[in-house]
């Protein structure tokens, strides 16, 4: 095994960067020329070879919003339930269709998936273009299907602090109380991409912030595909990923 990576035990696949949301917040950037997806077939592969050989406990799929493409989401995670791993989440937005009749079949083939962990992002940041009553639909309909749901707000600079964004996220979050859904203590936003661009006066330019999703690279505990099919230092469509995994340096 290779010694950077004998404690992995993490999945994450960018389904893709894709978006129906323009979040002034977002570390990503813009994403209005972004399109395609992960092949669902050679995500699944990637999955039950890296299973094989390391002990996986959590697959997660996010984006961009993943659920434009539900049938990669799913390809992945049946796969990852197949294999018997503990946490199978999604990270969503709740915004891809207005159909209720879409809604619905997407809530329940998550479902059948078996989709254990559904991390709703709701906040100011999201709703400035997203509009609620499709994404309080479709939790309602994934809560009614038996996905345990839970709310993933944004916060800027702290979930404390009184600024109008989150005072705006907390009267969204409250129109949620019906559904009974459990709240998250959610993100604080980076100071990257669009944050950067567009609420760079809450951040004090005299302060280096470690970014919270990076890690140690000699001892990597999460490996994340991207929607192309780069991972680590390489990329699944060309090489198989044990390859990649046995010849990662940092």
């Amino acid at each position: 095994m290779n010694q950077y990576l004998k404690h992995l035990d993490r999945i994450e696949f960018v389904v893709t960067l894709a978006c129906t949301g323009k979040c002034r917040h977002c570390s990503e950037g813009d994403h209005e020329t972004c399109s395609g997806h992960i092949d669902p077939r050679i995500a699944a592969a990637a999955v039950r070879k890296i299973c094989a050989h390391h002990s996986i406990k959590t697959v997660m799929t996010f984006g961009g919003e993943p659920l434009l493409f539900p049938e990669v989401v799913c390809a992945i995670q049946r796969t990852a339930a197949e294999l018997g791993i503990g946490r199978r989440q999604v990270i969503t937005n709740g915004y891809f269709s207005r159909k209720p009749e879409r809604i619905e079949a997407v809530a329940r083939s998550l479902a059948d998936s078996g989709v254990n962990d559904l991390l709703l992002s709701v906040d100011a940041f999201h709703q400035e273009h997203i509009p609620l009553e499709p994404v309080f639909h479709f939790a309602e309909k994934a809560a009614g299907a038996g996905i345990p749901i839970r709310l993933q707000p944004a916060w800027l600079v702290s979930p404390e602090d009184p600024n109008p964004y989150n005072d705006r996220t907390r009267e969204i979050l409250r129109s949620f109380e019906p559904l009974q859904i459990s709240l998250n203590q959610g993100n604080v936003i980076f100071p990257a991409g669009n944050a950067l661009k567009y609420l760079a006066e809450y951040f004090d330019e005299n302060t280096t912030v470690s970014n919270p999703y990076e890690e140690d690279p000699e001892d990597l505990r999460t490996i994340s595909f991207g929607p192309d099919g780069s991972v680590l230092n390489g990329n699944v469509y060309q090489t198989d990923i044990l390859e990649i995994l046995e010849q990662y340096k940092p």
